[in-house]
């Protein structure tokens, strides 16, 4: 491990094998989304606006976005959903 960037700082690398994309599959899907529904065509004024927009578009992300694995439910009434079955 080098002595500086990442290392320096304790982070340890990913060390999966060369072409060995299926680790990064969710990550390199959000990632997709957030280009496309968050960041394409928005511009902000400052920082804290930006950071404010993404905090609520990752709240949206987690808990209100309806999702096809859920069978079009959102993760708010799937938990609801689930809990009042249980």
């Amino acid at each position: 491990m080098p002595a500086h960037g990442a290392g320096r700082e304790g982070i340890v690398q990913s060390m999966s094998r060369k072409g060995n994309c299926l680790d990064n599959t969710c990550t390199e899907s959000l990632f997709g989304h957030l280009k496309d529904e968050f960041s394409r065509g928005n511009e902000w004024p400052d920082f804290e606006s930006f950071k404010a927009n993404l905090d609520s578009y990752v709240r949206h992300w987690n808990a209100r976005r309806r999702q096809g694995a859920l069978s079009g439910l959102t993760p708010e009434e799937y938990r609801k959903s689930f809990g009042a079955a249980a």
